[in-house]
């Protein structure tokens, strides 16, 4: 009868040890399962829009793909106003704000200010457009602003943008800027730059280049991280070139066999697609979703 009881109790152990591994391996199978289906990141939470004469009427389905903030290029461009009530001359046809404050995509809006569409003439006349940004930034609109966008694109060959910090001292806060590495002085380099003089109170838009075929999105993204490293984690957001050259001059829509890796590749940062009233069209947007 002890040696019947002795191989109950074994039998039991063997059958209580077999059940918490059982439990173990699907703690942990369950586990790794969350890891693989929990959101990556932010992802696409934004478009910009470059404001012309052909795109005042925006409109489209960009909230499809998570958009719910706008980033305003400019709201002056070339001495001419796209809001009424400032300095400028307003652009013959103004956009409808109060409509486009009401759309999905554009809950929150952080406003472009005052620039040129030669990136030569913006940093030419820097201290004219910062002058006639922090007059712009006065302006009355129905839209939720969230935060303010200065247009002037630095990057690592513009001697003058160590100038910046005091120009744009008068414009309110929270203040993005964009960068991009036109120099191809590489990750490190780009981000220590602007460590030296950029104010801990500015964001920064990084251009993946992507879209001029200036780098791959897998380098972009080592870009990013660096920019995340010496700036910090809320300060980087990453601008999508949604476009690519276009045979005979210009540039098209990408594909969203082209744009699907670009996007993937940012996994866990914030990005915003450029540009969306130009190259990111309903057709586009209905087959990144497929």
């Amino acid at each position: 009868m002890k040696a019947l009881a002795a191989l109950l109790r074994q039998t039991t152990l063997v059958k209580t040890s077999l059940a918490a591994m059982l439990v173990a391996a699907l703690t942990f199978a369950s586990s790794e399962l969350y890891l693989l289906i929990q959101p990556k990141g932010p992802g696409i939470v934004g478009i910009v829009w470059q404001p012309d004469n052909a795109t005042v009427g925006i409109s489209g389905n960009w909230d499809k793909l998570g958009a719910r903030q706008l980033l305003v290029q400019w709201t002056a461009v070339d001495d001419q106003s796209f809001i009424p009530g400032t300095p400028l001359q307003n652009v013959p046809v103004l956009p409808d704000w109060t409509r486009i404050g009401k759309q999905p995509w554009a809950q929150e809006v952080i406003l472009g200010l005052a620039g040129y569409f030669s990136e030569n003439r913006s940093r030419d006349n820097i201290e004219q457009l910062a002058v006639l940004s922090a007059q712009m930034a006065k302006a009355k609109t129905p839209l939720n602003v969230t935060g303010w966008y200065f247009p002037a694109e630095v990057d690592p060959s513009w001697s003058r943008a160590k100038e910046l910090p005091a120009l744009l001292a008068r414009l309110p806060r929270p203040l993005w800027i964009s960068v991009y590495d036109g120099a191809n002085i590489g990750p490190a380099a780009t981000a220590d730059w602007l460590k030296t003089w950029l104010p801990d109170d500015i964001g920064v838009f990084f251009q993946d280049g992507v879209g001029v075929y200036a780098r791959t999105a897998p380098v972009a993204r080592t870009y990013a991280d660096a920019l995340r490293k010496r700036l910090g984690k809320n300060r980087v957001r990453i601008i999508v070139e949604a476009f690519r050259p276009q045979v005979g001059g210009g540039f098209r829509s990408a594909t969203a066999d082209e744009l699907r890796p670009q996007i993937d590749a940012y996994d866990g940062y914030p990005l915003y697609l450029f540009d969306g009233p130009h190259y990111v069209t309903p057709e586009l947007v209905e087959a990144l979703n497929k």
